[in-house]
């Protein structure tokens, strides 16, 4: 069921701005990739604090959609969700030497082994804790990134297969990642795949079963198939982000966005011809006009790189960031016929199927992507929950 933004304004008391999470959408997206995954199970992830949806929330409501796995980059994101009273499955899998894996073990957590002095240290963990370590092992298939590779992933998967028979770990999974998802046509795709299915059979002849077998991130979920295995790795698409916006938006793959950031006029006022905008005067005005200041900046995630190109709709229209973007606020021309005041509501991200300025429209803009406009909203933006089930 669809979950409506709040709507009207004003903004919550005492706010300039703030960001609603709609968990409905979140839950609904879910249960979309889940019927994408056919008979693959889906982990969510919910990494940077669910890609600045708020992390516990976006697991719960992913949880609610028909997700059956969670995963984050690091060991302290893991430990906040097993913190929240989240028991789900749940992978990790960045971290340096020192990281403390006994913590990890001790909350249930699954851990990530893409080498040998990773597996050891998680080995001793295990032997402080007195139960085998649950690994995933990860080899790299092409990115470059992390992950084993070469002569590297044969003396894992050789030392995984000891450390298995003297019971330290219990191998559950094996897995890689993307370097081109997004262009299912690439045909770096096809060869991580075969690459991929090399190494499920080192892992095969060293006497490892793993459980799950893992490659699909988002754009592998909605356009590929033949590379879901047991478990795909949805991400942003979970938020309702398409992550293959040049095939199609969200609503192209049944998909809406979780995230609406809203703000309203501080201040507006009529300028004459040749007024210049905001520091450095990057834009002057052509004409007399009305102009409305945003408290928005970059402090709240609004890019810099958004002066003179970033879209907004204010009071029903749309208008575009003119001058440079400061820390805390930013100016809009809004035209000599504007007949609005302070107070008029400003959306900076909305719906693709409302008509509102998109996070892939400031990515288009801005020269950047949608996870990095949706994951930049800044700390001191409340988050407004809305669609929560008890």
């Amino acid at each position: 069921m669809d979950t409506d933004f709040a709507r009207p304004f004003p903004l919550p008391a005492g706010t300039s701005a703030c960001v609603e999470i709609d968990l409905g959408a979140i839950r609904d997206n879910t249960a979309e990739l889940k019927r994408l995954a056919g008979s693959a199970e889906v982990m969510a992830v919910v990494k940077a604090d669910g890609y600045g949806h708020g992390a516990v929330p976006s697991a719960r409501a992913a949880l609610a959609g028909g997700a059956t796995w969670l995963g984050v980059a690091q060991l302290d994101e893991a430990l906040a969700l097993r913190e929240a009273g989240i028991d789900t499955p749940l992978l990790t899998w960045l971290y340096v030497p020192g990281a403390d894996f006994t913590a990890a073990l001790r909350a249930g957590i699954d851990v990530t082994v893409s080498s040998t002095w990773a597996l050891d240290a998680v080995c001793r963990a295990a032997a402080e804790t007195g139960e085998p370590a649950r690994v995933h092992l990860k080899v790299d298939t092409g990115l470059s990134r992390n992950g084993a590779v070469g002569q590297d992933w044969v003396d894992l998967v050789r030392a995984a297969a000891a450390a298995e028979a003297d019971e330290s770990v219990d191998v559950i999974g094996v897995w890689s990642h993307f370097v081109y998802a997004d262009e299912p046509q690439h045909p770096t795709v096809r060869r991580q795949q075969e690459r991929f299915e090399d190494a499920l059979r080192d892992v095969d002849r060293a006497g490892l079963r793993p459980v799950v077998r893992h490659l699909a991130n988002s754009a592998a979920t909605l356009t590929n198939p033949a590379v879901h295995y047991d478990l795909v790795r949805p991400g942003l698409a979970v938020y309702g982000q398409s992550p293959v916006p040049q095939l199609g938006g969200p609503t192209a793959y049944g998909l809406r966005e979780a995230m609406r950031v809203t703000s309203a006029l501080a201040l507006v006022k009529r300028v004459p011809a040749g007024t210049g905008l905001s520091y450095g005067h990057q834009y002057t005005t052509d004409r007399e006009t009305v102009i409305g200041l945003v408290p928005m900046g970059y402090a709240d995630g609004i890019p810099r790189a958004a002066t003179n190109v970033g879209p907004v709709q204010v009071g029903g229209q749309r208008a575009t960031v003119s001058g440079r973007v400061c820390m805390d606020q930013f100016v809009v021309d809004l035209g000599p016929s504007y007949a609005g005041a302070a107070g008029d509501p400003v959306v900076v991200i909305g719906r693709e199927a409302d008509g509102e300025p998109t996070a892939q429209d400031w990515a288009a803009a801005t020269g950047t992507i949608n996870y990095e406009i949706v994951t930049r909203m800044g700390p001191r933006l409340p988050r407004i929950l809305l669609g929560e089930r008890d």
